[in-house]
């Protein structure tokens, strides 16, 4: 027990975990707006815009998040000068954050679009049957009801996010817990074992809620048939 007293003596590590729910929220709702947008791409009429769509999807499902993270930084960063603050912490914040955005929104697209196959067809058809455009029919009939039906998998999709945020030490985020874990390490490793259960326990006391919350409106908010 002395060893955990000590270790919250000695670190931040409320500090730390408040950073990474910084990063998921933040990326939360912006992915969330891209990911929309991009699943209102891929069900559009227009060809080319569904072609985008797919190859954002795929791009970014299929890459590594820590190679995106390593580009926000020498890439967009230091080669393109893409800056959100003077302050080198914030910058780095709001480029983790970005990165983090721009990864999560393939698996938001995703999550939104298996809601939507969830919609029986006669849906649209009917919209169409009552003279409402596309615009009309996805905003007003075919998404809220996808929403109800991906509400599970966008669940995962944010327990995924807040576990993704630890990989914001590769965009030299030095204040979120894995850049905090790693310092501990290197200088108390008398205590290992307490550092790794504090880290995993934090994460278990994060993650438990939202699997719950996400279980209960799954299952409230279901379409029944």
């Amino acid at each position: 027990m002395e060893g955990f007293i000590s270790l919250f003596r000695s670190y931040n590590i409320p500090g730390a975990f408040l950073v990474n729910i910084e990063l998921t929220l933040w990326a939360a709702l912006f992915s969330t707006v891209l990911g929309l947008i991009l699943v209102m791409m891929r069900i559009s009429p227009v060809s080319s815009l569904r072609r985008v769509s797919a190859g954002y999807v795929e791009l970014f499902k299929n890459m590594p998040l820590t190679i995106i993270m390593v580009f926000m930084v020498l890439g967009a960063f230091a080669q393109l000068k893409l800056s959100f603050s003077d302050n080198f912490q914030t910058n780095f914040f709001w480029l983790a954050a970005t990165g983090l955005s721009l990864y999560t929104a393939a698996f938001v697209a995703e999550s939104l679009r298996s809601g939507i196959n969830t919609v029986p067809k006669g849906q649209a058809e009917a919209a169409r049957a009552m003279g409402l455009n596309f615009m009309q029919s996805a905003t007003l009939i075919i998404m809220p009801q996808a929403i109800r039906g991906s509400v599970a998998p966008l669940g995962n999709t944010l327990i995924a996010l807040l576990k993704n945020s630890t990989v914001a030490a590769a965009a030299s985020v030095a204040t979120e817990t894995s850049s905090l874990m790693s310092e501990m390490i290197e200088f108390r490793p008398d205590v290992i074992i307490q550092i790794f259960l504090i880290f995993a326990m934090g994460y278990v006391i994060l993650i438990l809620p939202i699997g719950i919350l996400t279980t209960y409106l799954s299952n409230k908010l279901a379409v029944r048939r």
